[in-house]
């Protein structure tokens, strides 16, 4: 499985960034994809996840409202929309998936990307 991620970059506090995860080598029916982030001298912690089959989302409180994850199930891709910005939003965020269906755990994602990094600045 490859999880391959885009769309990061500097951003001011309250822009808009897109990014984007092309997955391959399995299919995805019945599992979860979705986002992660780490920042600096932080834990890697929840951002958003949704079922591949439904489409169900599940977001972290902290992003609720701004943030919005999609996929696309014909290409394999799943995206996350994110608005109003904040400095605190600022991390290297990674795409994950798992066989588990609307996982939000770190600990059930099987396979990560190498992961995009996103700067929000004040």
């Amino acid at each position: 499985v490859q999880l391959v991620e885009s769309g990061g970059g500097l951003v001011q506090a309250g822009g808009s960034l897109r990014l984007s995860c092309v997955a391959s080598g399995r299919t995805f029916t019945g599992y979860t994809m979705g986002w992660f982030r780490q920042a600096p001298g932080k834990e890697r912690e929840f951002v958003a996840t949704i079922t591949w089959n439904d489409g169900s989302r599940y977001y972290a409180d902290s992003v609720k409202g701004r943030f919005s994850i999609s996929r696309d199930t014909i290409k394999n891709t799943v995206n996350l929309q994110m608005n109003s910005l904040k400095p605190e939003d600022t991390a290297v965020y990674y795409c994950a998936t798992s066989a588990r269906s609307s996982s939000t755990l770190k600990v059930d994602m099987d396979y990560w990307g190498k992961g995009t990094l996103v700067t929000a600045s004040s």
